[in-house]
């Protein structure tokens, strides 16, 4: 099989989106010396809809969409994304390739003034763009103001500085690649904000019909982060989780363990079911079935059905 000797990687135009996209590209000329690998950077709906949340304009997978046109018509190899933001029931004639290493999963508390979400005082104006993290934050904090915070994450950051807000939750990974860690007043504990599924780990996308270019990919793949999201991605997956639904799953990997937490929840915190679950790093897939089931018993269907009933025209699973 002849591998291709120049490649092209789509990827969105944010400074974060390029920096995973730069980060790729210097794995693959590492790996196959004399390859030549360019850029096609590319601005998504995701990036130009600003005024309002990611549950009422169609959810994350409008990140990904023009760069899936780019790989179909062939103006593009391979797209790399925050793996968070690929839809957990991704289509032929799209696939993940590879899963990179993960970097911090964890939720990161960014303020001037504050070092943690508990010194917070009454009324606080909290600023997120995720449902997950709203929930989490309604649940132990009532007293706290959550508002929708959208933008990259420069115009996130300058929001803050602003006033807009007293302090934002943002993904630790993001900050720390853009050299930004520095900003970081505490990083949550995962007790207090359950991560995205498949949060800090990056995936490389391209399409089926790709062989010898999956077969390139394969080699930047990290089997212990791939077990562990592939675990995260399950519960999603079967419990029909969008951007309408607060989940959370974050799974971690010892002695080839996989110890799964997974949550659903009402935007409000008013409700927080929860599901720990150990398994072997083989049936990762089968554990995050089993999680996402436990959940169900405990009553998320009835969360998830009033959740993604729509409420407006532009309402959209993501």
């Amino acid at each position: 099989m002849t591998e291709p000797k120049k490649l092209t990687i789509a990827t969105r135009a944010s400074r974060l989106a390029l920096w995973q996209a730069y980060h790729v590209r210097d794995l693959l000329i590492e790996r196959f010396p004399g390859l030549q690998v360019n850029l096609l950077e590319m601005t998504t709906k995701g990036d130009q809809i600003l005024d309002r949340t990611l549950s009422k304009i169609g959810g994350k997978g409008l990140f990904i969409k023009e760069l899936e046109t780019a790989l179909v018509d062939g103006r593009a190899d391979l797209a790399v994304h925050s793996l968070k933001d690929v839809p957990v029931d991704l289509q032929s004639p799209f696939t993940l390739a590879a899963i990179l290493e993960r970097a911090d999963p964890t939720d990161a508390f960014v303020s001037p003034n504050y070092h943690q979400l508990s010194e917070l005082p009454a009324g606080a104006v909290v600023g997120t763009s995720s449902l997950r993290r709203e929930s989490q934050i309604r649940a132990a904090y009532p007293e706290l103001v959550v508002k929708p915070l959208r933008g990259n994450l420069d115009t996130r950051l300058s929001k803050l500085d602003k006033g807009d807000y007293d302090a934002i939750v943002l993904a630790s990974a993001g900050l720390e690649r853009l050299g930004l860690a520095d900003r970081i007043a505490s990083r949550l504990d995962v007790s207090e904000s359950l991560p995205a599924a498949g949060q800090g780990a990056l995936g490389i996308e391209t399409l089926e019909s790709r062989s010898e270019l999956i077969e390139m990919l394969a080699g930047l793949a990290n089997p212990a982060t791939t077990a562990c999201v592939t675990a995260e991605r399950a519960v999603s997956r079967a419990l029909g989780g969008s951007c309408q639904v607060p989940i959370a799953a974050y799974a971690t990997l010892t002695d080839n363990a996989i110890t799964l937490n997974a949550l659903v929840a009402t935007p409000d915190g008013q409700r927080v079911l929860r599901s720990p679950r150990t398994a072997g790093a083989e049936g990762a897939e089968q554990l995050g079935n089993d999680v996402a089931q436990a959940l169900k018993e405990q009553g998320a269907d009835e969360i998830l059905a009033a959740l993604q009933e729509p409420t407006q025209p532009d309402d959209k699973k993501a």
